[in-house]
C-alpha cells in the first residue's frame, strides 16, 4: 500500500475495529425525519456523506442541512457527497429549510453546503437566504452555518457574517501537507484568513479536523495553534472513514485514548469547547457545543 503522503507502510486491516461500530437506530422518530426531508426535497449532510450518526441525530430530531444542491463542484478525496454539475439554486430552499425547522421542533439549525464554485458568490446568498428565513420562521431557534471557503471571496463570506447566524464553521479538514491530495481545490492558508475574518465580526467561530489520513501528532499540533490564533473557539476532531472505494484509503484507525488526548491537547492549547472522538462530526452535538450562546468547554467524546 503506498501512503497518502506518498510513502510506503503496511495496509492497514480493512475492518473496522470495534469502537467504530455502531448500531443502526431506526425507528418512528427517524422515519418521521426522513418523511419530512422528502416530502420538501431537502437534502441533509446526513444523508450524502453517510454521517454514522445519522440514526442518533434523525432520533433525536436533529438535520445538518445540505443546500445548494446535491451535487457538489469540488472532488475532495474524502468526501462521499456526489461531484458534477448542479443545476441553479432552487429560489424556495431557504423557506423550505425553515419549514423543517419548524416542524421537527429544531432548536439549533445547522445549515451547510455543496462547494458551488460555478456560482458568482459561490452560494453565499443562498447562506444569507436561509438564515433570514430561519429567523423569521423559529426566531427561538440559533444558526449555525458550515461554509465552503467562496474561493475566497471576502464580499461573500461577510455578507453571510452579516446575515445574522449564531455560529459560524469553516473546517480545515485535514493538516497543511496532506491538502493537495485530500482537498486539491481547497488552500489551508485561504481557509484560515476566512476564520480569522470571522472571529472579528462573529462571537462563535468553529474549525474541524478529521485525523487517520497519515498525519502526526505534530502536525496536529500545528493545526490546533494556527486556528486558536485565528480565533476559532469550537473544535470538532472526529476520524475519517473512507465512504466507498472511490476515495482516499483510511491511513489510521485512531484508537480513542489517543482521541481523548487529542481533546485535552486542544482545550490547553486555547480552545473553549472541544468534541473529540472517532463518530464526531462537524454537527455532532452542535447545540451543545454551542452552549446557548457561550462556548462551553466538555470532555473529549468517549467512543460508542
Amino acid at each position: 500500500m503506498i501512503r497518502n503522503d506518498g510513502a510506503k507502510t503496511p495496509a492497514i486491516d480493512t475492518k473496522k475495529p470495534a469502537w467504530l461500530v455502531q448500531r443502526f437506530r431506526g425507528g418512528d422518530a427517524f422515519n418521521g425525519m426522513v418523511d419530512l426531508l422528502t416530502d420538501l426535497g431537502l437534502n441533509t449532510v446526513c444523508q450524502s456523506a453517510s454521517c454514522p450518526n445519522i440514526g442518533e441525530c434523525f432520533n433525536a430530531g436533529t438535520a445538518t442541512f445540505l443546500i445548494l444542491g446535491g451535487l457538489c463542484t469540488r472532488n475532495c478525496r474524502f468526501c462521499a457527497v456526489p461531484k458534477g454539475q448542479p443545476s441553479s439554486p432552487d429560489p424556495d430552499e431557504p423557506g423550505k429549510v425553515a419549514q423543517a425547522a419548524r416542524v421537527a421542533g429544531i432548536r439549533h439549525a445547522v445549515v451547510t453546503s455543496v462547494t458551488r464554485d460555478d456560482l458568482d458568490d459561490g452560494g453565499a446568498d443562498q447562506f444569507v437566504r436561509c438564515i433570514q428565513r430561519l429567523r423569521e420562521t423559529v426566531p427561538e431557534t440559533s444558526v449555525e452555518v458550515l461554509t465552503p471557503d467562496f474561493r475566497g471571496d471576502r464580499k461573500a463570506l461577510r455578507a453571510v457574517l452579516a446575515a445574522g447566524l449564531d455560529v459560524f464553521n469553516h473546517n480545515v479538514e485535514t493538516v497543511p501537507r496532506l491538502y493537495p491530495l485530500v482537498r486539491p481545490g481547497a488552500d489551508y492558508h485561504r481557509s484560515l484568513r476566512m476564520l480569522r475574518e470571522a472571529a472579528r465580526r462573529i462571537r462563535v467561530v468553529k474549525s474541524g479536523i478529521m485525523v487517520g489520513m497519515g498525519e502526526d501528532e505534530k502536525e496536529v499540533r500545528g493545526v490546533f495553534r494556527d486556528l486558536v490564533a485565528a480565533g476559532v473557539a469550537v473544535l470538532t476532531i472526529g476520524q475519517y472513514l473512507r465512504p466507498s472505494p472511490g476515495q482516499m484509503e483510511v491511513v489510521e484507525y485512531v484508537h480513542p485514548e489517543r482521541f481523548r488526548s487529542y481533546g485535552e491537547m486542544a482545550l490547553a492549547a486555547g480552545f473553549k469547547s472541544v468534541a473529540a472522538g472517532p463518530l464526531v462530526r462537524s454537527s455532532y452535538h452542535a447545540e451543545r457545543l454551542f452552549g446557548n450562546g457561550i462556548p462551553c468547554p466538555i470532555p473529549p467524546a468517549d467512543a460508542r
